[in-house]
């Protein structure tokens, strides 16, 4: 590409409009069963063979209109191809979340997840058993000495630091009322169940993986003309979730039980595309692959959300391909643009190039300097199998 990029006020308002859309959609959210707690004793008190049903917030009004709008947007005559390409796939990625969510708990589910996620393929699957099979089952115990406040003031903390970076940082910490939810990131706010606890080992590599990825690659991606780049272009979670788990490994801490987890959320998928019950599913994270109680019930609810859900996959698969990218010398820096898909690489490079998408706005510290460089050229040497640190210092 060479010379000025044309961004006209056709393909602004589209550019627009679908942000709008993805955010109101907002699938993962309608997609978090809201009476965990419940599902969990019952499923304790029968013996982990019947799981409840899982319950979902109800939709908001209007949400059934959202398709109309979405497909009602023009994707034509954008005054540029590749934009008009990347809004395209954008447009078609959100049609499919507004199916998924429609069809939660109804026959059709599973095909919805493949057709947005992706399948779980014999490669993938075969790394994860790889994993399962020769990641050590245990690590050191560790107390959860953390509980939710402070862990919410370290990251707050943490928000701060990139406030004094860049005061149009302005994303917060949220304590959340309802018990269970562990940690999330929406709209690059860091949401933290008021019952949350972890191991004092664990805090930094989780701020890291939660507001270190996910909230910084939204903050630079609202820095770009391109309103998508902040959301999302289509499929960006893969390589969101590889970079998060990276983050992790980088500030010190990923034990082997995490990989092991991640490996045991890919079998998970397939026995939940293949109908296993959570019985079955259930069995196998904790009998066959070692996972404790409470990291296999929620591989178990994780993978049965809405029907069969096979999103979980993809962290695995995500790190997987963000190794090969790095171990052909790909620059981790230009992945902080904003929340896409390395699929879209080429595309976003040409952007770059023509001047029309800036550097990211602000890179996570280890990533920084000679000695993020040298972190991040030990990791392009490791296979997937070795991505662990046994390191349990706080």
């Amino acid at each position: 590409m060479s010379g000025e990029v044309v961004f006209n006020e056709t393909a602004r308002e589209s550019d627009r409009a679908l942000a709008d859309i993805d955010g109101r959609i907002d699938w993962l959210s309608r997609l978090t069963p809201v009476n965990l707690d419940e599902v969990r004793e019952g499923f304790r008190q029968s013996g982990y063979r019947v799981l409840p049903q899982l319950a979902y917030p109800d939709l908001p009004d209007g949400f059934e209109n959202l398709r109309d709008r979405l497909l009602g947007l023009s994707m034509r005559g954008l005054g540029n191809s590749d934009i008009e390409a990347l809004l395209i796939e954008k447009q078609r990625e959100l049609d499919r979340q507004i199916e998924l969510v429609r069809l939660r708990g109804r026959s059709g589910f599973t095909m919805a997840a493949i057709d947005l996620f992706g399948n779980v393929g014999a490669r993938l699957l075969a790394a994860a058993e790889k994993i399962l099979a020769t990641v050590p089952t245990r690590d050191q115990p560790l107390d959860r000495d953390v509980d939710a406040q402070a862990f919410i003031a370290v990251a707050q903390e943490e928000m701060d630091r990139y406030r004094e970076c860049d005061e149009r940082f302005d994303f917060r910490v949220v304590e959340e009322s309802a018990s269970g939810t562990h940690l999330f990131t929406s709209a690059g706010n860091l949401h933290v169940a008021h019952d949350y606890t972890c191991p004092s080992s664990r805090v930094d590599p989780l701020i890291q993986h939660e507001v270190g990825t996910h909230t910084l690659t939204r903050f630079n991606g609202r820095c770009q003309p391109l309103a998508t780049l902040e959301c999302g272009l289509a499929d960006y979670d893969a390589l969101q979730e590889g970079i998060a788990v990276v983050t992790e490994y980088l500030a010190g801490n990923l034990p082997p039980s995490r990989l092991r987890v991640l490996a045991a959320r890919v079998v998970a998928a397939r026995m939940a595309i293949d109908e296993r019950s959570a019985a079955d599913i259930y069995s196998a994270m904790h009998e066959e692959h070692a996972l404790d109680v409470e990291a296999a019930f929620d591989t178990t609810v994780r993978a049965l959300r809405g029907g069969g859900m096979t999103k979980d996959a993809l962290y695995l698969d995500g790190l997987i391909d963000l190794l090969a990218y790095l171990k052909r010398g790909g620059d981790i820096s230009f992945l902080f643009i904003g929340k896409f898909a390395l699929k879209q690489r080429a595309t976003l490079q040409r952007l770059l190039a023509a001047g029309f998408l800036e550097q990211p706005a602000l890179l996570p510290p280890n990533f920084i300097g000679p000695e993020g460089r040298r972190r991040v050229s030990e990791i392009s040497r490791l296979n997937v199998e070795q991505f662990y640190k046994e390191n349990v210092a706080a």
